[in-house]
């Protein structure tokens, strides 16, 4: 499943971090990035509300299989460089991303204790980070040596090699599932009652928008960012990548603060208004300011808006009804890709409406600062 995730983030965050090339090329105007951004996230949003009766009657494996495929066709589908097939492949490549999650934490459910289930879920989910890391790496450098083109190509042969190569895990992996079930349309209610009836999942479902729709916006926008004030596109992409690496340490540290150390949710109101701060530092800080002091702004806004993700995810699990897990993460993730199509789109009109990048992070942070002062004063 780690793997699993890697491969899905690299998909994911690839056109974004290749996108300085795409639009110098193309000549596009760089906010269209937040539409691309914000059509995936609708993508995902849909499939990520479906997708709970196709993981029980398929299996969590054959549905990571299916994510993987979806993101080597999207990631294809874009490099020819219309328009319109940037729309396609921001539908399929959202969607292959998007049930990723749902079904990791379909098949964690099964085999974690629930005592450290924060942990063995942040582990997990430090494969988001990872693959962040190899985007920021490897996609400027293929850029370089193949074109954004051949960047594209190279990571959808990559998610279909890994597809592949799960197949012979699925015996033991699917042994769950139950091929009876069938697809309704009304799972998509039933995918969104199960958390809104809910008091704790619902509260996790606002988290979540904020955090995920801060997390798309440093993830869209960062490297974007240091372009336009400057920086060559594989020095942007180093940036990024020693940010993202910075959240691999902290996914773990918080999943075992958050088992049984320190309450869950007094550690996402603390991470929430933290990631808040960093944000508006980010966002404060000009075109002339030292990198070093970039990067930092940039790490700590990755140790918070990067790293949530398995407590958030495990505490899910927990209070999920028995034997819809897939469903419960599904419908809290939901919630997620809501706030990742509107954030993007707030930012690109910031972006539109002022020129430069700092209103955009001040903005997209407050969110997570009014979750974060609820979380705490709740406890």
């Amino acid at each position: 499943m780690f793997l699993q995730q890697t491969f899905a983030t690299l998909g994911k965050a690839l056109p974004p971090v290749i996108v300085p090339a795409v639009v110098t090329e193309l000549r596009l105007d760089p906010a269209w990035l937040g539409v691309y951004v914000a059509t995936s996230a609708v993508a995902a949003l849909v499939f990520q509300l479906g997708c709970g009766s196709f993981i029980v009657r398929y299996g969590a494996l054959r549905t990571s299989q299916a994510s993987l495929v979806m993101l080597a066709v999207g990631l294809a589908v874009a490099a020819p460089g219309w328009l319109a097939l940037f729309a396609l492949s921001a539908v399929i490549v959202g969607g292959g991303a998007a049930v990723s999650t749902p079904a990791s934490s379909h098949l964690l459910g099964r085999y974690s204790p629930p005592r450290i289930a924060p942990l063995v879920f942040s582990l997990k989910q430090t494969a988001v980070p990872a693959g962040l890391v190899l985007a920021g790496l490897l996609g400027p450098w293929m850029t370089g040596v193949a074109g954004w083109r051949g960047a594209l190509l190279a990571s959808a042969a990559a998610c279909l090699v890994l597809a592949v190569l799960l197949a012979p895990l699925r015996a033991e992996f699917d042994a769950d599932r139950l091929p009876t079930r069938a697809f309704r349309v009304s799972d998509f209610g039933t995918t969104v009652t199960t958390v809104t009836r809910r008091p704790a999942l619902r509260d996790l479902a606002l988290a979540c928008l904020a955090f995920n729709g801060l997390q798309t916006v440093f993830m869209s926008y960062f490297v974007l960012r240091l372009t336009s004030a400057g920086f060559e596109l594989a020095a942007a992409g180093t940036v990024f990548s020693a940010a993202m690496f910075v959240a691999v340490p902290c996914r773990v540290l918080w999943g075992w603060l958050g088992s049984g150390r320190v309450a869950p949710g007094r550690m996402m109101g603390a991470l929430a208004v933290a990631m808040a701060a960093s944000s508006a530092l980010l966002g404060l800080l000009g075109p002339g300011t030292p990198v070093l002091l970039v990067a930092g702004a940039a790490m700590a806004l990755s140790a918070t808006a990067m790293s949530w993700h398995g407590v958030l995810l495990a505490e899910a699990a927990r209070l999920a009804p028995d034997g819809m897990r897939g469903a419960a993460t599904g419908g809290v993730l939901s919630f997620g890709q809501m706030g990742a199509f509107l954030l993007p789109l707030t930012y690109a009109a910031l972006l539109g409406a002022t020129g430069g990048h700092g209103a955009g992070f001040v903005v997209c942070g407050l969110p997570a600062l009014l979750v974060g002062v609820a979380m705490l004063r709740r406890g």
